[in-house]
């Protein structure tokens, strides 16, 4: 579980599956071996929907969304029994029908103490996770199927290495002030904490801002994991953070025409973001915790604005 720290600041509990695919390793790059949990209203896992579907890999490793309602037990499936977990666009778990996600930590650890997160990359050969850090995962649909793909999307490179450099420079400061600062924000137990992260979230929207002013992408005219990684917090932060988490300083859609540009056109163009997004399950996610009443707000209307 997550926690805080004595001054109240959020602190995000590292993942613990860091296992990667190789050819000679442990995991060797397979078709239909691998599968993907995720859920809709997780930016974390979301990421690796993205990618999966911008490196062509839905022929080869299969996925299944959890309901995006984060209870006690953590992620449930889809359960047609339970009115709780019929949850449209959730699916039942068709490798075990487990219940919930952490039966499938449990079933890779009988012992695991550790939180039951998604993404989770599972082995269907070996019956274990191989990786649930969604950072790791990108890299690992990235390259580590390239001889099973077509040459388009193979040659596709998203962490090219004359680019890293540049990639890691963003991902050092946009990770804790954006990414985790929604975060750090939202889940804060003191003012003092708050208001330090949220002044940091919105420093880094300003900083976004200012790049996408003048370039397509963030590093130019290429799109990279850099993008991805940003995308999935920009995309809900006008249905979510600026509400639910106080992060109410300005939106997106009026606040910040660059990345509103920029979040639009990957939408409406590119449907590896559009098909990855769902806004129910968004805000039905984040709206059912931390909120005693469970009311999902209808807003903003529209979800996001025409391109």
């Amino acid at each position: 579980m997550a926690t805080n720290a004595p001054d109240g600041s959020y602190q995000r509990p590292a993942s613990q599956f860091r296992s990667t695919i190789e050819k000679k390793g442990q995991f060797p790059p397979e078709r239909d071996r691998y599968h993907l949990y995720v859920s809709y209203s997780c930016p974390w896992a979301t990421r690796t929907l993205i990618v999966r579907k911008l490196k062509g890999l839905e022929d080869i490793i299969s996925f299944t969304p959890v309901v995006p309602r984060l209870g006690q037990q953590g992620w449930p499936f889809y359960n047609e029994a339970d009115e709780y977990t019929t949850h449209p666009g959730a699916e039942p778990d068709p490798l075990y029908g487990s219940s919930h996600v952490k039966d499938l930590y449990f079933r890779a650890q009988s012992d695991y103490n550790g939180r039951f997160s998604v993404p989770v990359l599972w082995d269907k050969k070996q019956h274990t996770i191989v990786n649930n850090e969604s950072s790791e995962i990108i890299r690992i649909f990235n390259t580590a199927f390239n001889e099973l793909l077509a040459p388009e999307f193979a040659a596709l490179d998203l962490y090219p290495s004359e680019l890293r450099p540049k990639i890691d420079e963003l991902n050092e400061w946009i990770y804790p002030q954006i990414n985790n600062g929604v975060y750090r924000a939202g889940f804060a137990t003191t003012q003092e904490a708050y208001e330090k992260a949220v002044l940091g979230l919105f420093d880094g929207w300003d900083k976004v801002e200012k790049i996408l002013s003048t370039n397509e992408y963030l590093l130019g005219d290429r799109l990279t994991e850099a993008d991805v990684r940003l995308w999935v917090t920009a995309i809900r932060f006008d249905p979510a953070y600026y509400g639910h988490f106080k992060c109410n300083i300005r939106s997106i859609r009026h606040g910040y025409p660059a990345i509103n540009k920029w979040l639009k056109k990957l939408y409406w163009t590119n449907d590896a973001f559009k098909s990855s997004t769902r806004f129910d399950h968004i805000k039905t996610g984040y709206y059912s915790q931390n909120n005693p009443s469970g009311i999902v707000p209808l807003g903003p209307i529209p979800d996001i604005e025409p391109l």
